[in-house]
């Protein structure tokens, strides 16, 4: 008989390196929570319709790589319901907040998220058919400030500050305006006057792009293309003033924090919904995918959805690349016990689990070794799993002083019981 494996383009994740996501996401919470950002919890499918609108049914996402079926669940006398696991989870959020009215309560809503997604891609490092994100949206009426480009500078500097006490070093943040829906129409109407000359030059998802959506050439990773990109005429050249004072007063607030930048005028972002403001933060030791995260404004997406008017803006930050990241730099440290417990006899397991309780509740790491162990067996499990180990005998049981040995120094010291969580402590 086979042995069953992970689905391609899916993986378990392990100790230790699960220590490593739990502290990112920790992180993220904590700096979200100083910025006033709550959690929400959208489901992990949603109807079709949902990404065809938002998203784009001319974008790779909704045309290639979205995993769909029909829920054949409904009673007979309904409509077939076609869903999709979520690609993305922007759409699902401000979904949320037009049902629930979040939107209509009049408060900017600031709304994080941290779950898997997925897409039917060719599985690479750091691009997995199920992955993980940690996004967040600000959403809400025009009257709330949503629009304003205080919003959008707001969260930029959130993000370094992210990136920054996550230890990721050397970031860079590329950003562009792409406009509004009517420069957007301008651009793309100069696009395809430039690529009809080109275009049978370039790859066939250019080739395709081009017709049905020419913002997406500007996306294209292909090494034979990019020589073409270069000369294709840039969105700045398409914004109208409304769009140019916006942007160069997210540009002023960030000079003002000191948030370092630079500028991209070929970055337009994957989606449709994307409105002036957008960004990626990129490292270089990603290689050739090299962004960390991307996002920007949608101040039409409400709209689209049906609901009210609601300017927003937001991110996703992929996980497993901030965890290669973190990774190549050694930030992550071992999974490491404070102590492993050696009871020398199965007639001091009780005793043993009764001090490792002890010691737990004070806060401490403790790895609980079996009584049945040999005491070289127990010492080399220590040695494997933590820093010290306590070796409780009949000795130690009735004295209450406890022989402990720190495996770095190799030093031997007797503890009493009741200074020993102090002393693995420290």
């Amino acid at each position: 008989m086979s042995t069953l494996k992970a689905v391609r383009g899916t993986r378990d994740l392990l100790p230790p390196e699960t220590a490593l996501w739990n502290r990112i996401e920790a992180t993220a919470r904590a700096v979200f929570a100083r910025y006033n950002f709550g959690e929400i919890r959208t489901p992990v499918f949603e109807d079709t319709a949902l990404f065809a609108r938002s998203v784009g049914e001319e974008t790779d996402i909704v045309s290639k790589e979205m995993y769909t079926w029909e829920d054949r669940a409904r009673a007979q006398s309904e409509k077939t319901q076609t869903l999709t696991l979520r690609p993305e989870n922007t759409a699902g959020v401000v979904r949320a907040a037009i049902e629930h009215n979040l939107i209509e309560s009049g408060q900017l809503q600031k709304l994080y998220y941290i779950g898997p997604q997925f897409r039917r891609e060719r599985p690479q490092k750091g691009r997995y058919r199920q992955f993980s994100q940690i996004g967040a949206e600000v959403i809400g009426p025009p009257s709330a400030g949503s629009e304003s480009p205080l919003r959008d500078a707001e969260v930029l500097e959130m993000l370094a500050t992210l990136l920054d006490e996550l230890g990721i070093k050397d970031w860079t943040l590329e950003l562009n305006s792409v406009g509004s829906s009517a420069d957007r129409e301008r651009y793309n109407q100069a696009l395809r006057a430039a690529l009809v000359p080109v275009v049978s030059q370039m790859c066939a998802d250019c080739q395709r792009r081009a017709v049905t959506n020419p913002l997406r050439v500007l996306d294209c990773k292909v090494p034979a293309d990019q020589p073409i990109i270069e000369k294709l005429p840039v969105i700045a050249d398409s914004l109208d003033q409304e769009s140019e004072k916006h942007f160069a007063a997210v540009t002023a607030a960030l000079d003002a924090t000191g948030v370092p930048y630079t500028l991209n005028h070929r970055l337009v972002r994957g989606l449709d919904y994307y409105t002036r403001t957008t960004f990626e933060f990129t490292h270089g030791g990603l290689g050739a995918q090299n962004a960390l995260l991307g996002g920007g404004r949608y101040d039409g997406l409400s709209e689209m959805l049906g609901g009210p008017k609601a300017p927003g803006i937001g991110f996703a930050i992929g996980e497993d690349r901030l965890v290669l990241t973190l990774l190549a730099q050694e930030v992550a440290p071992p999974q490491v016990a404070d102590a492993f417990i050696a009871p020398l006899g199965e007639g001091l397991n009780a005793a043993a689990l009764t001090l490792a309780r002890e010691l737990r509740r004070a806060g401490l790491w403790i790895e609980l070794g079996d009584g049945s162990f040999r005491l070289k067996k127990s010492f080399d499990a220590a040695e494997k799993t933590a820093r010290r180990i306590v070796i409780l005998g009949e000795d130690e049981l009735k004295s209450g002083i406890l022989t402990v040995k720190t495996f770095a120094t190799g030093i031997q010291t007797k503890v009493s019981r009741a200074e020993l969580a102090g002393f693995l402590s420290n």
